[in-house]
């Protein structure tokens, strides 16, 4: 294949309007979670991850799967859970049976900013997907999306 192959022209095409929608969706949502709550996309995202959690055998994450749920880096998702930790939203704990382990949990605040957070995110998402509906190139994405089931735990 070479760089003028219509393939990897098309997948280019591909790749470029997926990266449209995505960038369209999560600065709308951004607007929205800010002007609401105070709270960006990743800082909802970290708070939404963290309050699926639950005690017991595999129910706390270690920071490496919180850091790929959120898509962020190990020290770009510590640095998040600390400013979330400041503001009260989040805490932190030694894990009982291995002091080397650090569980991070929501608070009971970071709970309820969550539950007043989630609605605005859900209709700043179904706003997005409208308006990208309307895009020709973008139409053929958005009904894919909109068909997705999440994914179920392993």
């Amino acid at each position: 294949m070479t760089a003028t192959d219509p393939a990897l022209t098309a997948l280019a095409q591909g790749w470029c309007a997926l990266s449209l929608l995505h960038g369209r969706i999560e600065a709308h949502i951004e607007r929205a979670l800010q002007s609401g709550h105070d709270l960006s996309v990743r800082e909802y995202s970290l708070l939404d991850v963290l309050s699926r959690q639950h005690d017991g055998d595999g129910g706390h994450l270690q920071m490496k799967q919180v850091a790929d749920a959120v898509v962020l880096s190990q020290s770009a998702t510590t640095r998040l859970v600390t400013r979330l930790e400041d503001r009260g939203l989040l805490e932190r704990y030694l894990c009982p049976t291995d002091r080397r382990g650090i569980y991070t949990n929501v608070t009971a605040a970071g709970l309820e900013l969550l539950g007043e957070a989630r609605p605005t995110n859900a209709a700043a998402l179904r706003e997005a997907l409208d308006e990208a509906a309307e895009n020709p190139e973008l139409a053929p994405l958005v009904r894919a999306v909109e068909t997705l089931k999440a994914p179920l735990p392993a």
